[in-house]
């Protein structure tokens, strides 16, 4: 049984007094990609942001390539070799695109791919047509690869990527979902946070629905599609 890259347990955490996660409990291995899937404000990205240490959990515990990170800083984290994508992309948009990858330079570690810039421009031709573009001047869908690809410059061994295919036109995002699957290939553990169960379904292997910061469902994507009433009570707009 391959041991999980990526490990959550018993996750509790809150904004001021505000609970907001609830016992959240998930996992996910080595070239696999797992997706949360939930309505809006049902607490996919402070279950990201708590796994980053962006958001400090009350409770429970996190582990990442089988070491503890629950109470480390977001630096620390990123060292290790946890990326994240988040959902504001956050690029530098007076920086050409190069610069912006330059600045997620980080060396090679052993057991991740390893990522250089022409090789992030065969997975995204786009950016290496516009090299030397400031990223203020560049679309939605343009801003959301670079933020993935600046990303990947951390030569990271698991990606957290919160809603990617949202906003994005509909051929941008079968670009990303062909993206997404191009690292699942090179073994990287994805765990994707989405509300578009049509995207989810193009790339995940497992789902995680969470409402209202509990767990209501964990399986495979084909067992989530044969079940109706799951889709219909916490997916359903």
């Amino acid at each position: 049984m391959t041991e999980p890259m990526l490990r959550v347990q018993g996750l509790n955490a809150a904004y001021g007094r505000a609970q907001i996660l609830f016992d959240v409990t998930l996992q996910a291995l080595p070239g696999e990609v797992l997706v949360l899937l939930g309505r809006n404000g049902a607490g996919k990205s402070t279950t990201m942001k708590s796994i980053m240490g962006l958001v400090r959990p009350q409770s429970g515990d996190i582990f990442f390539a089988g070491q503890s990170i629950t109470r480390a800083q977001p630096y620390q984290i990123a060292r290790l070799g946890l990326g994240y994508v988040p959902e504001e992309r956050r690029i530098f948009t007076d920086l050409t695109v190069m610069e912006n990858l330059d600045v997620g330079r980080q060396a090679a570690r052993d057991g991740a791919p390893y990522w250089h810039v022409e090789r992030l421009f065969e997975l995204f031709p786009n950016l290496g047509r516009m090299r030397h573009r400031p990223g203020g001047r560049m679309s939605g869908g343009e801003q959301q690869m670079l933020t993935i690809a600046r990303t990947l410059m951390g030569n990271p061994s698991a990606i957290l990527l919160d809603e990617p295919s949202e906003g994005l036109a509909p051929v941008i995002i079968e670009q990303m979902a062909h993206t997404i699957r191009a690292l699942k290939q090179e073994g990287l553990c994805v765990l994707l946070s989405e509300q578009n169960l049509h995207f989810a379904q193009l790339v995940a292997d497992r789902a995680v629905i969470i409402e209202s910061g509990h767990i209501r469902f964990h399986g495979s994507m084909a067992e989530l599609a044969a079940n109706d009433r799951v889709r219909e009570d916490y997916l359903s707009v």
